[in-house]
Formats: C-alpha cells, structure tokens, sequence
C-alpha cells in the first residue's frame, strides 16, 4: 500500500529486518529527508562520517549502505532510478531558514517535522542525525564550496532500501525551497515483505 507524506510534513514508523522501503517522487523534485535508529536501542542511528568511511564516496546510490555509529549496516539502497542524493546537509531548520534564507517568523522544516514524528519513540530533538536527503542534489567545486541545485529526479523516480536491522525511520517531505526548486510537493511511500 503506497502511503502519502503531505509537503512540508513528515511521520516516523517500524520497519522489520528484512523489510523495504520504496520512497517516490511522484512529482519530480521533491527531496525526502531519511533517519534511521535501531529498533531496540535509539542510541545506535544513521552515520554519514561512518557511512563514507566504508563506501568510500559521497555519493551514495545503488549498491551501498548506509552505516549506524556503531559501524553496522542498517540498510541496503537495491534501486534507485534517479541516483543523485545527499548525505552532507542537514535537515532543515528553524535557523536555516533564520541564518540562509532570512526568513522572519514560522517555516516548516523537516528537523521539527523528524523530532516531532520519532517524540513517541522516545527520540528528542538532540538525537536528530544528519539525514540521508534522498533526491537531493548537493554540489560541490574544486575548493570544496557548496551549492543545492534542483533535484534531478522526474515524476515516479525511486529508491528502495531494504533494512538489515529492525529500525524506527523519520521520513520527510522536505520544506527548504532550495533543495526542491522553490516549491514543495508530496512524497510517496511504501512498505513490503
């Protein structure tokens, strides 16, 4: 059953060993931020220092894991139809909006949207990592500045994951203009086996 995340909004679920995650674009340029914690014990979660240390790249699409600070592989990415995501950024927050976009009064985002989401499995707003931002298109020059350019994925792209340990995931549809050039749309999803 494919199951809908509203623009700028997000949820938090169990997802069994052995289980996949597809998560869709239906759109096109619509970036998803992803959290991952370990079903049994919060305190293991997603990594993007371990996470590049053992794939050797940034650039992470099909084939590779994704790592927990503890060294251990939480998930598999088996498919990706668009292959460009993120794993530098954080997740957008009250103070991005207030230090990068001088943004004045409330904006959603999707740091506010995963803590609020994973609150009932006991996960606060300091045990947020930094998310893997699937569909997000991060570049970068040869003296190392950044720049967030549209998201390369079309209507019904996808990336499935398939989870090596039972896990508590954040998901979200993401609320920074720029990493969905400048409008904000749904993000699909689906869970199976």
């Amino acid at each position: 059953m494919i199951r809908e995340i509203a623009k700028q909004t997000g949820v938090a679920f169990r997802l069994k060993k052995g289980q996949t995650l597809k998560v869709i674009d239906p759109e096109g340029e619509q970036v998803s931020d992803m959290v991952l914690f370990n079903g049994h014990d919060i305190k293991e979660k997603i990594s993007s220092g371990k996470t590049f240390d053992f794939e050797e790249s940034i650039l992470l699409t099909k084939g590779n894991f994704l790592w927990s600070n503890r060294s251990t592989k939480m998930m598999e990415i088996i498919e990706d139809t668009n292959g460009r995501n993120d794993f530098l950024l954080a997740p957008c927050s009250p103070e991005t909006f207030e230090i990068m976009y001088k943004h004045s009064g409330y904006h959603p985002s999707c740091f506010e949207n995963l803590h609020t989401n994973l609150e009932p499995f006991g996960i606060t707003p300091d045990d947020v990592p930094t998310a893997f931002n699937i569909f997000m298109n991060v570049q970068f020059d040869s003296e190392g500045k950044l720049s967030v350019l549209p998201p390369t994925s079309k209507a019904n792209d996808h990336v499935i994951f398939v989870a090596l340990m039972d896990l508590i995931v954040g998901l979200t549809a993401c609320s920074a203009e720029d990493s969905n050039n400048g409008s904000f749309k749904p993000i699909h999803y689906e869970i199976g086996g």
